[in-house]
């Protein structure tokens, strides 16, 4: 029998698998995982009924399903003023997770390094360990989560194959601007170097922001790979559908993993999908109103406790620091708040290398105002 070494030794279960399991353990209301507790809209549930009934239920193209990715085209188009070729620049992927494994392992090999910024999405620094590099952790600035440039220049090298930026973030909830993409552009103009930029948040943006894409500087657009999701825009989170755009030469080497990995991605699910982009296009550019609602209601109902708010600028997910409630670490405030107060929530250190002293949470609030109102309730004596 040979022995077994883990190619992954330090990761374990995931941190949202682990809360949401001590959610149902204890019978807590789930504000950890981002998932909303609402179902997506009905037009595009019919839609699909459709297409399951359609004979839409082989392999569609390996890239994705041409209607779709026309009609991703489309959208790119009108929120962005920029022309994308759907047949080589556009890969339907089965999840976000899936196009951000398949973008790092294109293009990063054995000994070359990736620059991901703290709290970063726990799926990068595994994706990279697998590819046989180096994960350069570098800490956004605190309170306002922003890039430190001075860190990220002195951390720019010959071997800095990728960098990974995500806006909105996630879990800060913080924006990344059209200012901080020039800025990355004029750092990266003497390196070669890609960007995988995480986009799956897009549309989630709050207080008349924009959100500003890699796909509209053009210095950038050339060197990145940018991923979306659809799962996050049509409360469809266990659909896992996602898509990557990104210039042809880029776009070919991801399909070259992509089809060795997942190959191609849910018949039916892509069809209605296409049809409900074309139909209701209201969805997507309302869905930034839909979610400050959201928000602001959550910052309301929680203002009575001792927890402290920073107004999340996107994403659905706001930290609160709990320093006036608890000097416990925060894997163990969050098993305390779910063990004894029935709240689940997401500690933040689980996204860092090496976390800040600040001791902060994370709470989803894409959930149906009972489900907030629930919540605050239980920690109105905090």
């Amino acid at each position: 029998m040979p022995e077994l070494k883990s190619k992954l030794p330090g990761v374990g279960t995931t941190i949202f698998t682990v809360m949401s399991r001590l959610a149902e353990d204890y019978d807590a209301i789930n504000l950890s995982q981002g998932f909303p507790d609402y179902q997506p809209p009905v037009e595009l549930l019919e839609r699909v009924t459709h297409h399951l009934h359609a004979g839409h239920n082989q392999y569609p193209h390996m890239a994705g399903v041409p209607a779709l990715r026309e009609q991703i085209a489309i959208k790119v188009e009108r929120l962005y003023g920029v022309s994308s070729d759907p047949e080589s620049e556009i890969t339907v992927t089965s999840g976000a997770t899936e196009a951000l494994f398949c973008a790092i392992h294109a293009v990063v090999r054995p000994g070359d390094e990736v620059i991901v910024f703290d709290p970063a999405y726990d799926s990068y620094d595994p994706a990279i360990t697998l590819a046989g590099a180096k994960t350069v952790h570098i800490p956004l600035t605190l309170p306002g989560f922003g890039i430190d440039w001075d860190r990220f220049r002195a951390a720019l090298n010959d071997r800095t194959r990728m960098v990974v930026i995500n806006s909105p973030h996630n879990p800060s909830g913080s924006l990344l601007t059209a200012e901080d993409l020039e800025r990355l552009a004029d750092e990266l103009e003497d390196h070669d170097a890609y960007v995988l930029s995480d986009e799956v948040y897009e549309h989630i943006v709050f207080d008349d922001r924009v959100h500003a894409t890699v796909l509209a500087n053009t210095r950038l657009a050339k060197r990145s790979f940018a991923v979306f999701s659809f799962g996050k825009t049509y409360h469809a989170t266990g659909w896992k559908v996602g898509y990557c755009v990104a210039p042809p030469a880029l776009s070919q080497e991801f399909r070259r993993v992509h089809q060795f990995n997942t190959f191609t991605t849910v018949t039916p699910l892509q069809h209605a999908l296409a049809d409900y982009l074309a139909e209701c296009p209201e969805h997507y550019l309302g869905l930034g109103r839909f979610y400050q609602e959201k928000r602001d209601l959550f910052l309301e109902l929680f203002s009575e406790s001792r927890l402290e708010f920073e107004a999340s600028l996107g994403t659905y997910f706001q930290l609160a620091r709990y320093d006036g409630v608890s000097d416990l670490p925060d894997h163990e405030f969050a098993r305390w708040l779910t063990e004894k107060h029935g709240v689940a929530v997401i500690p933040i250190t689980a996204f860092y290398e090496s976390p800040p002293e600040a001791r902060y949470v994370r709470f989803c609030f894409a959930k149906e105002p009972h489900t907030l109102r629930a919540a605050a309730q239980r920690l109105a004596a905090l």
